[in-house]
């Protein structure tokens, strides 16, 4: 599986079977999220037993309590910490679609998870679940092309190609506030709108702007 196809499969899943994930597919998932945090100087951490993680009142209603294990996103303390979460926590949550798992981005857990530790300076910003889903999830409504861009008519073909992967990034309550901008120069801005964890939102949707177009961008 690619990452677009993995970007095309994934939806968001809160309820989990009671299946732990298999020794294999944890140490593919340790040394995933080694490369990232020395890729991304972050501290993303893989709590195999999820324990206590999801037992507020507001994941339990939400079903998240049956999630078996939780990455904790941290990082040291910056003012891009967000947006770096988002960028290489949706990394990983497209490698783990194709592991075949379901995930679930969670900014409202407890963020103090067993297991998990963050080193003096370091900031935890949410968690991601993971685990095997009771279904693969579905998909949401989505705003189009023309609300989130701003663009010239001749636009290059990786533009649009990369809008159309960012158009299926997950966002908090999918609210979708954010603006790509193509310069004259075919430089893209990523604009953030504003919201909850409107700038996670943003590095998750660069990311995925970045496996359309199948470039990088500044």
């Amino acid at each position: 599986m690619t990452d677009k196809e993995a970007i095309l499969e994934r939806h968001s899943v809160r309820l989990y079977e009671s299946k732990r994930i298999e020794a294999e597919k944890c140490e593919k998932i340790r040394n995933k999220i080694d490369e990232l945090n020395t890729e991304g100087n972050l501290h993303l951490q893989f709590v195999e037993d999820a324990g206590k993680a999801f037992n507020s009142l507001f994941t339990m209603m939400a079903g998240l309590k049956s999630a078996p294990s939780v990455v904790v996103c941290a990082g040291p303390a910056s003012d891009d910490l967000e947006e770096k979460v988002g960028y290489y926590g949706e990394k990983l949550v497209l490698f783990l679609q194709q592991l075949g798992l379901n995930t679930c981005w969670v900014g409202s857990s407890n963020k103090n998870v067993e297991g998990a530790e963050n080193a003096p300076g370091e900031k935890t910003v949410l968690v991601i679940a993971l685990g095997y889903g009771k279904t693969p999830g579905k998909a949401r409504k989505s705003k189009t092309a023309a609300e989130v861009t701003q663009a010239r008519a001749d636009r290059p073909g990786w533009f649009d190609k990369g809008v159309e992967m960012a158009l299926l990034a997950p966002t908090a309550i999918n609210q979708q506030h954010f603006i790509i901008r193509l310069n004259d120069d075919d430089t893209v801005e990523f604009i953030d709108k504003g919201g909850p964890f409107s700038k996670v939102d943003l590095g998750i949707v660069k990311c995925h702007f970045e496996i359309g177009a199948g470039k990088e961008v500044k």
